[in-house]
């Protein structure tokens, strides 16, 4: 186990990390005001499982040894990137729903899971991020350290569970409200499309470094 004050520094310094939005937050904003609080929340679940695969990579080596072959980093880097821009062009090209429909029902929540499991999945900054933010809290004295990464990581995603789920009832109490006009649903197409494309070149342009 972790040392508990470095334990109790971790907590704090992933509450001011999370509560700075990042691409996960945009995507899960994106997705609760398009679709809705439950369609936010099952975004949700999808970032996190991919969290999971970080967490468990980041503990057995698998991030560093991604991070130092160049070729493995590219084919997750362009992969992901590629994912988010398709999500975007697919957002733009989708027309406006009717006002009157509920825009929840009109996309499989599954696939809205799976959509926020793949985002996150080939997302490459989140293994650098795992990578160098983690070994920070460890202590060699106390232990085997991929169970302290283990549990320094299932924290932090726990956590972020927690505060994603406040962003997607957020967001998705404002849809609610903001779907009677046509001229924020034009809106919020052209935003969630554009800023899917952003994160998407984003991610392509991210280093190693």
């Amino acid at each position: 186990m972790p040392d508990p004050t470095l334990w109790g520094l971790f907590i704090l310094a992933s509450i001011t990390l999370l509560l700075t939005p990042g691409p996960a937050v945009l995507f899960i904003v994106a997705r609760s005001v398009e679709r809705g609080k439950i369609a936010g929340l099952v975004s949700v679940l999808g970032i996190h499982l991919g969290t999971i695969v970080h967490i468990v990579a980041a503990a057995i080596g698998l991030s560093a040894l991604i991070m130092s072959s160049t070729l493995a980093f590219a084919v997750i880097k362009y992969l992901g990137a590629a994912y988010l821009i398709w999500i975007g062009v697919r957002t733009l090209m989708s027309g406006d729903l009717p006002v009157k429909v509920n825009a929840s029902s009109s996309k499989p929540l599954h696939r809205l899971f799976r959509e926020g499991f793949i985002v996150n999945l080939f997302n490459p900054k989140t293994a650098i991020f795992f990578l160098a933010f983690l070994p920070q809290f460890v202590d060699p004295a106390r232990g085997a350290l991929h169970w302290q990464i283990l549990t320094l990581g299932f924290t932090f995603m726990g956590l972020g569970m927690m505060s994603d789920a406040m962003f997607a009832l957020a967001a998705g109490a404002a849809g609610d409200f903001l779907k009677s006009s046509r001229r924020f649903l034009r809106f919020q197409r052209w935003f969630a499309g554009l800023s899917f494309i952003g994160l998407g070149v984003t991610a392509a342009l991210a280093s190693r470094k």
